[in-house]
């Protein structure tokens, strides 16, 4: 073997193109997935970006959870705390319930006001310039 040849096998090896680096995330994506569709049409597809910030808001959000469950003086973490924990999300979903209910009945109640607007002999063109 040359001189040559022996000092091309001691060079170093062409490095490889980096590749990207694979982000490691809180929550497995199969799981997250199996829940997403299961509350979406079969034909729905989910892109990876999606998947990807699905998983990082759940790590977000349960980040935040133990943060609030933290301040409490307790060594012991029982499910009362993490009921305390959540409360101000399970709060959320009770506003946005209850504003849907308040707007449907703002909805039947101006439908009714229309009506007995009509039946008093409004015409439509009156109730319309009310509006």
């Amino acid at each position: 073997m040359t001189k040559k040849a022996k000092e091309a096998k001691k060079a170093k090896p062409k490095q490889k193109p980096k590749e990207e680096k694979k982000e490691r995330l809180a929550f497995p994506e199969a799981c997250i997935v199996r829940i997403m569709k299961g509350h979406m049409d079969k034909e729905k597809m989910i892109k990876k970006e999606v998947k990807v910030a699905m998983n990082k808001w759940l790590e977000k959000l349960c980040s935040n959870v133990a943060k609030t469950m933290n301040t409490f003086p307790y060594v012991m973490m029982t499910k009362s705390e993490f009921n305390r924990g959540i409360k101000v999300y399970e709060t959320l979903e009770e506003f946005e319930k209850e504003k849907q209910r308040i707007l449907a009945h703002m909805d039947a109640m101006k439908k009714d006001i229309e009506r007995l607007e009509r039946d008093l002999g409004k015409t439509e063109q009156e109730v319309l310039e009310m509006s």
